[in-house]
């Protein structure tokens, strides 16, 4: 069959949709600032979708560091990839702060979080080695896996007792082949709003011999003493061999970092090939990304009303019995078992009748006929902010509620 008559027959589980929820619940295009409120198609709502954990995207201090730097370099510098001609000290300055906040030896800047963490899985794994992977872990870590070309295994979500079991069976693989195994997990969890098992994780090593790598995407900025991330705030930094985070959520820019030992960074800085067949950061970004981070640094005002917002919204969500108990970061998913159509018609009602959006996550993301409404509370959301939507959630999901 012809590739593009194939693609016309089928669209995919969320394409075949576009029709019904395109500017809707899949690609909604928002007005104003990046905030608690914002406007769709021409109504103000209060907007629970935006990662913006500390709310800096709307930040005066943010958006006049991003003019001077755009004024001072532009996009256009460096040229280049940046192990051929776009390496500068900033890069470097930014690598060694970042590495210092976090107590690991050395990071390396990369351009994205996506095509970084595959990278570096990649560049990682043998086919004589094993990969483990935690059931709910990120598409980016599962296309990562995906190229692996020796065994991959996944351990039921935070399930430690799985994870023990999924570490004998890699360990009688790699006695065979003479490789080695790589368990990857996450800080926080984007979906089910969990914490990821660290601890646990970090014990099994008395047992078994195995190299760990965190996801701290939406970890760090937020959790720590002083926003240095999931692994600091449980004094891991020793145990856990590899660090990674991006800058999309709460430093409100883009880009990743991998950190750990100073000699596997480094083997990463000559092999990752994400980074030496692409272009190097613009300065604009690196500089922000300076700057960023002493704000991070210094924003425990922020990450305290983030908290106190979290917490009035998942008391509020508990008593109405539509959030789970496991439930223990920022991020608060709704579960619910109903009809796609009844999805659109729930979405629509809580934008045009209640002024209340919230991020819906479907089928595959998730088990087909399970539907979660993903509310991200961020610094800038108000208590009247929960109270409305609370009163739109008893209004529109009161038929769903058993």
């Amino acid at each position: 069959m012809d590739i593009f008559e194939r693609i016309q027959l089928d669209n995919g589980p969320i394409g075949k949709l576009q029709n019904k929820i395109e500017g809707k619940f899949a690609f909604p295009k928002f007005d104003g600032k990046i905030s608690n409120h914002v406007f769709l198609n021409n109504k103000k709502i209060i907007c629970w979708s935006y990662n913006n954990y500390l709310g800096l995207a709307v930040s005066d201090e943010i958006h006049k560091i991003d003019a001077f730097s755009q004024q001072k370099w532009g996009l256009t510098y460096p040229m280049g990839s940046r192990m051929m001609t776009g390496d500068t000290e900033l890069h470097d300055e930014f690598e060694n702060k970042i590495a210092d906040f976090i107590n690991m030896g050395k990071a390396l800047l990369l351009n994205f979080g996506y095509q970084g963490i595959l990278s570096v899985i990649d560049s990682l794994l043998t086919p004589n080695d094993v990969v483990i992977s935690d059931a709910q872990c990120h598409a980016c870590i599962i296309d990562g896996i995906r190229l692996h070309k020796g065994e991959r295994l996944i351990f039921d979500h935070n399930n430690i007792v799985d994870l023990e079991q999924k570490l004998k069976i890699a360990q009688e693989i790699v006695e065979k082949s003479n490789g080695g195994i790589l368990v990857i997990t996450e800080g926080v969890f984007s979906m089910s709003g969990e914490l990821g098992k660290l601890k646990e994780i970090c014990a099994l090593k008395s047992k078994f011999n195995f190299r760990f790598l965190v996801d701290d995407a939406h970890g760090f900025g937020v959790m720590g003493s002083q926003g240095n991330g999931t692994v600091c705030a449980l004094d891991l930094e020793e145990k856990v061999d590899l660090y990674f985070t991006t800058f999309t959520k709460s430093m409100a820019s883009f880009g990743a970092i991998i950190a750990g030992e100073k000699e596997i960074i480094n083997y990463f800085k000559y092999n990752l090939r994400s980074q030496i067949f692409s272009k190097s950061l613009p300065m604009p970004v690196v500089y922000g990304l300076i700057k960023r981070l002493e704000i991070v640094k210094n924003a425990t005002e922020n990450r305290t009303k983030l908290f106190e917002i979290t917490t009035l919204l998942q008391n509020g969500l508990r008593e109405r019995k539509l959030l789970s108990d496991k439930v223990n970061s920022y991020i608060t998913p709704v579960y619910f078992n109903i009809k796609l159509e009844d999805v659109l018609i729930v979405q629509t009602e809580l934008v045009y009748n209640h002024g209340i959006y919230c991020s819906i996550v479907i089928y595959p993301v998730v088990p087909k006929g399970v539907v979660i409404f993903r509310l991200t509370a961020t610094s800038l959301h108000t208590q009247e902010d929960v109270n409305h939507t609370l009163a739109s959630f008893d209004d529109v999901f009161k038929k769903y509620i058993k």
